[in-house]
């Protein structure tokens, strides 16, 4: 029996095998059984501690972002808005997978219900199209700041973000609405057991005893759709920013220009790039063993929770700032 776990990130389409000698003759199940990691499940204590560790610095680091941006008044702006948007994004994101993972690594807990296995899958994919939609807002932002500087404050005014930020939210959560919906229409009754931590879409899908081109195609779209043109409206963005860039007349300038939007290149970078690379990794590498690609396609959901809120903590020199002002007046 072949599976293909899908993620809204396009590396995740590509198929690899994995083992099917766990079946079992039932009807429709009440409950899934997700079994981690398979092929190092002895190893699961051990993979728990840098999963763990992902998941306190991004509770952290997010909620600290959250914290500082809501406390200053100075960074009532719309980049602070959007990255706020970003923080809760992650929060939700991570929370989503992280929890079920860990109880599965310490306790062993492997049984999900069949609608939590079909709640996850919906926060995890539409939480990933919203972050998408996010670094759209935020490229935006950046090309108004640098590319017409001076019409930032009258373009980009609050209610204009609000309708952004309303926006990317809907289109996340009505664009995914359907993988869910239309996987909970097959019926599923040769297995229960779902060889990964968390309940990827064709992962759980491909368990059906149906025809289920239909979910295969629309994943398909959503793909194109949401992450196809996302990339585009962002290269397309950085492009101009770029060009707006080289076009100052010294270096100094160019250089302080450039720093104001390098830190959301590293974050779409650290967002998109891991994609990338399963992508490539099951073209190319389709005898590395499944606990890679399953540890793999997991990291890349993690990943981005991570390292968003370091980024913008280290790189955003306002952030950097009221975080430095905050622990001297603590330790003062």
């Amino acid at each position: 029996m072949q599976a293909t776990p899908f993620c809204l990130r396009v590396g995740h389409l590509l198929p690899y095998s994995m083992s099917g000698s766990n079946t079992t003759e039932f009807t429709n199940p009440s409950t899934f059984i997700l079994l981690g990691i398979p092929g190092l499940e002895a190893a699961h204590v051990w993979i728990s501690i840098p999963f763990c560790t992902m998941y306190i610095i991004a509770i952290l680091g997010n909620f600290t972002i959250l914290f500082i941006v809501m406390t200053e008044p100075s960074l009532h702006a719309p980049m602070y808005y959007f990255l706020c948007m970003l923080a809760v994004t992650d929060l939700v994101l991570s929370t989503s997978i992280l929890p079920k993972t860990l109880s599965i690594f310490w306790f062993n807990s492997r049984e999900i219900d069949f609608s939590a296995c079909l709640t996850q899958m919906y926060f995890m994919y539409s939480f990933s199209a919203m972050e998408s939609g996010i670094f759209v807002a935020m490229a935006f932002d950046r090309y108004v700041a640098i590319c017409d500087p001076l019409r930032h404050s009258t373009i980009l005014t609050n209610p204009v973000v609000a309708k952004i930020s309303l926006a990317v939210v809907l289109r996340g959560g009505v664009v995914i609405l359907p993988i869910p919906i239309l996987a909970s229409q097959w019926p599923y009754c040769t297995t229960n057991i779902i060889p990964q931590p968390s309940c990827l879409h064709i992962a759980v899908v491909n368990l059906a005893c149906a025809n289920t081109h239909v979910s295969s195609y629309y994943s398909l779209f959503v793909i194109f759709c949401v992450m196809g043109l996302d990339g585009i409206f962002i290269t397309l963005s950085y492009t101009q920013i770029l060009r707006a860039i080289f076009s100052l007349p010294t270096k100094d300038a160019r250089l302080k220009t450039f720093k104001t939007c390098g830190s959301h290149l590293f974050v779409i970078s650290a967002f998109y790039i891991p994609g990338v690379f399963i992508s490539l990794m099951n073209r190319f590498a389709q005898n590395v063993p499944l606990y890679f690609h399953v540890l793999i396609a997991n990291v890349s959901f993690l990943m981005p929770p991570m390292l968003n809120p370091i980024i913008y903590g280290v790189r955003t020199k306002l952030i950097r700032d009221r975080l430095l002002r905050l622990f001297t007046h603590k330790g003062a």
